[in-house]
């Protein structure tokens, strides 16, 4: 079983961001996703600091440090991108100006509850940022993660028990190892990796799964892409 890498899972969530789309990438892993944009579609994306039209990450040796993202990465900005207050962007993320966003997690529940700003341990230091802001203000909230913990540990649960960032917020989830669906009804796979059966998928987050629909209707084989 191949696990997809980093740069793989960002290429695929990048290829379900439509045309025209105003979308903000988490600090982290979600960054990623602007290096894998389709050059054909015109997508905007904004950084909670206060960037409109940023591009992909700059070619080592050609980082501008006064140009950054929320995470402090350099990044470039494409024609016609723009500046604002810190106060103007939080007003664009929480008005429902943001069609996409992108987070990473600890925890994602069946039912999409998110948390991914704190374990919850004495000791861990809580970085909520703009999570909250972001997961309930935009009107989708996708989320990207390995699909266990460093222990074997599913991310993917039943309820979540780390402290929540927003309620039945997030609607997809990629991780290495599969693309799932979450609702109301629960945790729908839409893709696996080659040579990973449901059953395997089932034993591994302890989680109730079943196949999309679209999947199950057209008899796609195991880790053919499917939209």
């Amino acid at each position: 079983m191949i696990r997809l890498t980093r740069d793989q899972m960002a290429a695929r969530v990048a290829l379900d961001i439509p045309e025209g789309s105003y979308v903000n990438l988490g600090i982290g892993l979600p960054t990623k996703v602007a290096n894998y944009l389709p050059q054909d579609r015109d997508i905007f994306l904004q950084s909670e600091n206060g960037l409109l039209g940023m591009g992909p990450a700059p070619a080592s040796g050609e980082e501008d440090w006064d140009l950054i993202n929320a995470g402090k990465q350099a990044v470039t900005l494409l024609a016609g991108g723009s500046y604002f207050h810190h106060a103007d962007s939080f007003a664009m993320m929480r008005g429902g100006h943001i069609d996409i966003c992108v987070l990473g997690a600890f925890q994602v529940a069946i039912n999409g509850d998110l948390a991914n700003w704190h374990t919850g341990e004495a000791d861990a230091i809580p970085a909520v940022g703009g999570a909250m802001d972001l997961a309930i203000g935009a009107k989708k909230t996708f989320v990207m993660m390995d699909l266990l913990t460093k222990q074997g540990q599913s991310k993917l649960v039943e309820h979540c028990t780390y402290p929540l960032t927003g309620l039945g917020c997030v609607s997809r989830i990629y991780t290495d190892l599969a693309i799932f669906d979450v609702g109301p009804r629960g945790a729908q796979v839409v893709e696996m990796v080659d040579d990973l059966s449901l059953d395997e998928l089932r034993t591994l987050t302890g989680v109730p799964l079943v196949m999309t629909t679209a999947n199950m209707a057209e008899g796609l084989p195991t880790g053919t892409t499917h939209d």
